[in-house]
């Protein structure tokens, strides 16, 4: 009964996290709470509220989870998560076919340590600001495979019918290194769960205060060793249960034949071990570790003084500090992009900026009147907009600027090549148009003489949306380029204008 009951639990969590990220698009939204399952997280509430000081309302949902972790243990790993689905599918796939021979593979082993040191390591980063936990998080690795590589693909490969044809950079890396994560349960099972996890040690961590867990009854147990055969957390119920690493998948419950094993309310202490044997020292190491990395990754390629020109944040963005203290690179807002232009950052954001959301704009622009993005983000690293703020309605406030453009003269067609070209000025958004023109006659090679119209940019219009980047008919590198200078988030990023066309 447990079996098919946690399995039934199962594929109604990873149904709903498929239907929650398919219909993050612009289209399907319609108010549902896309972000649940990572609003859910405590992984992601702790990283940020070290970070920041303070809790994201949208991150209490966290707590119902932390309380019921308390009462009934590391359940959420055995029964919702939904990287935790398909590493059990893949476990039960690749499992070997002799009981003995799983029960040896299912062990207790010294490397079951290591996600203790990497949560330790990644909490240590948070604490100075740098949040870096989605990088292995399994909600939001989950997310972000299937938002920027698994769901483009399939939508690709069916001509673009669902969300039309989308490509994200370094998609292929985000992909390779989630599949290898899921490859190793054909080596060893659940090797990342057990292994790897941070959240999984986190949950491990409130477990050890657990009211339910599984005990043996010892008069009644004739160490079979059936039962650790099928253990999905290699807790050893065959002996003294480990409850940090305990799943309740209830496995080694169905299995017993003797009945020997139950899912109890405050069994005997003898029959359990909430041990990590971890050390004091290592606890130590692996937090100085995560405080020593920020600023050790700021020194060589940080996010002040001088920003990179690439660093385009989406609308709604904090300050490029801030934003680092809440993103956890889940990519729900390049999800639900509508142009496809928000994009995964690999170098231009710095180490620890790695798949963070980028705007590029010869990919797709910021559509004028969206802000899709800054309601799919669930730590509020992009802040909630409404259009008319975006906009700047009423005209007595300031539009939110991600950036602004400026023309490249040696490859624009009328200033380069006396060739007739208003595209830029034609899709430029803002009303009046960031994009005006000049007449202007000019001599041609041969003599003759043609009036054209070229194009300017009044910096005080735009608002670096990046359309004329998009549209563009330079077919290679586009002859006006938007960058991050000009930024509403950031009062450093400016430029200062000293007259003369831009």
């Amino acid at each position: 009964m447990f079996l098919w009951l946690r399995r039934a639990y199962q594929v109604v969590f990873f149904g709903l996290f498929l239907f929650l990220v398919l219909v993050t698009t612009a289209g399907l939204i319609r108010g549902y709470p896309v972000h649940w399952f990572l609003e859910v997280d405590p992984l992601v509430a702790l990283s940020t509220v070290l970070s920041t000081r303070s809790l994201h309302h949208q991150l209490l949902w966290a707590l119902p989870l932390v309380v019921l972790t308390l009462v009934l243990g590391r359940f959420f790993c055995g029964w919702i998560c939904p990287m935790g689905v398909l590493h059990h599918l893949l476990g039960w796939l690749g499992r070997r076919r002799r009981k003995p021979d799983r029960v040896l593979q299912n062990r207790p082993r010294p490397s079951h340590k290591i996600k203790y040191f990497i949560l330790l390591f990644m909490l240590g980063a948070s604490a100075l600001g740098s949040v870096q936990i989605g990088l292995l998080d399994p909600v939001a690795s989950t997310w972000r495979a299937f938002s920027t590589s698994i769901i483009p693909a399939l939508s690709n490969s069916a001509f673009g019918l669902y969300q039309g044809e989308r490509h994200f950079s370094f998609g292929t890396f985000i992909i390779i290194v989630f599949v290898a994560a899921l490859i190793l349960n054909f080596v060893y099972p659940r090797f990342y769960c057990r292994v790897l996890c941070p959240l999984g040690a986190l949950l491990g961590l409130l477990a050890k205060f657990s009211l339910f867990r599984i005990s043996r009854n010892a008069a009644v147990c004739k160490d079979c060793n059936v039962c650790g055969a099928e253990c999905q957390g290699s807790a050893d119920p065959q002996g003294t249960v480990r409850a940090t690493e305990c799943m309740v998948c209830l496995n080694c419950i169905s299995d017993c034949p003797r009945n020997g094993l139950a899912y109890r309310f405050l069994p005997p202490a003898e029959t359990s071990t909430t041990n990590v044997e971890l050390g004091r020292r290592r606890w130590i190491t692996a937090a100085v570790a995560g405080l020593a990395a920020v600023p050790l990754a700021r020194a060589s390629d940080g996010v002040e003084p001088r920003p990179d020109p690439r660093r385009i944040r989406p609308p709604g963005a904090l300050d490029e500090p801030e934003f680092l203290e809440r993103c956890i690179k889940c990519g729900a807002c390049m999800k639900i992009c509508p142009t496809g232009g928000l994009q995964p950052a690999l170098i231009e954001a710095g180490v620890e900026g790695l798949w963070s959301p980028l705007l590029v704009p010869r990919i797709g622009y910021c559509e004028h009147s969206c802000v899709l993005c800054s309601q799919v983000c669930p730590t509020g690293a992009i802040r909630k907009l409404t259009v008319a703020e975006k906009v700047g309605r009423p005209p007595d406030k300031d539009m939110v600027r991600i950036g602004s453009a400026k023309f490249d003269y040696g490859r624009c067609l009328p200033w380069a090549y006396d060739t007739t070209c208003i595209v830029c000025e034609e899709v430029c958004p803002t009303s009046p148009k960031a994009i005006y023109f000049k007449l202007e006659t000019v001599k041609l090679r041969d003599g003759s003489e043609r009036t054209l119209k070229r194009p300017y940019v009044d910096l005080s219009l735009c608002n670096g949306c990046g359309i004329c980047e998009t549209r563009c008919p330079v077919f290679d590198r586009a002859a006006i380029l938007c960058t991050s200078v000009g930024e509403t988030r950031s009062p450093r990023n400016r430029i200062i204008m000293t007259g003369g066309r831009v």
